[in-house]
């Protein structure tokens, strides 16, 4: 579904932020991205969008080169659904109105239709009691499933999280998880940046190890951390399990 061939993003010419990284995502997969601060996993997650613009290399995405700058790059993002640390909900909506306003402008969906998609969703993630209230009445977890309804409204191929749980009190992070662990159970195909190693080792089918830049790893969880060889993710293993 995705083919990434040697990415490279610069910012000046001091900073690397992606070096020549090259992954394949297949339809279905959950990969989750691990590494620490400042190794490139968010770089490399939005840059699946477009959302930071490579430097160098490609990217295709259901077999159209994504980075060709001939694209209209807004018409493949409505195939990926993206989900942020921060919830990024329209305050002045309710979570009704934030959930149909994509579908209805982008996809022209009628709003009867919308609003029954919205809610059938709404009720999958256990907040189907939530549609007419408003963000600021919603604790952190109720907001990030919001973010995920959102996402889905638009009936991505794939969804892409940027560290969804980490700007979470830690009683929230299980509820948003367990969205997610729903979502790839039923075949989603996901992107995850996290630092949950709970999630990567149960749901991911693949985990990618990044530092400075480089994806130094790419290995099914069990033997990514039962059986570390690389030095440096050894090391990040010691410090975060």
């Amino acid at each position: 579904m995705i083919q990434v061939n040697d990415l490279t993003k610069k910012y000046g010419s001091h900073i690397t932020a992606l070096d020549h990284v090259n992954v394949s995502i297949a339809k279905g997969e959950v990969v989750v991205i691990v590494g620490p601060s400042g190794s490139g996993k968010s770089t490399l997650l939005r840059s699946l969008n477009l959302l930071e613009v490579p430097t160098e290399g490609s990217i295709l995405f259901e077999g159209v080169e994504i980075t060709d700058k001939k694209i209209d790059i807004n018409l493949h993002r409505q195939k990926m659904g993206m989900v942020f640390q921060h919830f990024n909900l329209f305050p002045h909506m309710t979570v009704m109105e934030n959930l149909v306003l994509a579908p209805m402008h982008v996809k022209h969906m009628s709003k009867g239709e919308a609003e029954k998609m919205a809610q059938a969703l709404l009720d999958k993630v256990g907040l189907g009691d939530r549609a007419s209230a408003y963000p600021i009445q919603l604790s952190g977890g109720q907001k990030q499933r919001i973010a995920i309804v959102r996402a889905l409204c638009m009936q991505p191929d794939v969804m892409l999280f940027d560290e969804p749980t980490s700007a979470l009190d830690p009683e929230m992070v299980g509820e948003v998880l367990e969205v997610m662990k729903d979502l790839a159970a039923q075949g989603m195909t996901m992107v995850v940046v996290t630092h949950e190693m709970g999630f990567a080792r149960e749901v991911g089918s693949r985990v990618l190890f990044m530092d400075h830049g480089q994806l130094l790893v790419d290995q099914p969880p069990k033997e990514f951390f039962e059986n570390p060889e690389n030095p440096r993710l050894k090391e990040f293993l010691s410090k975060v399990l």
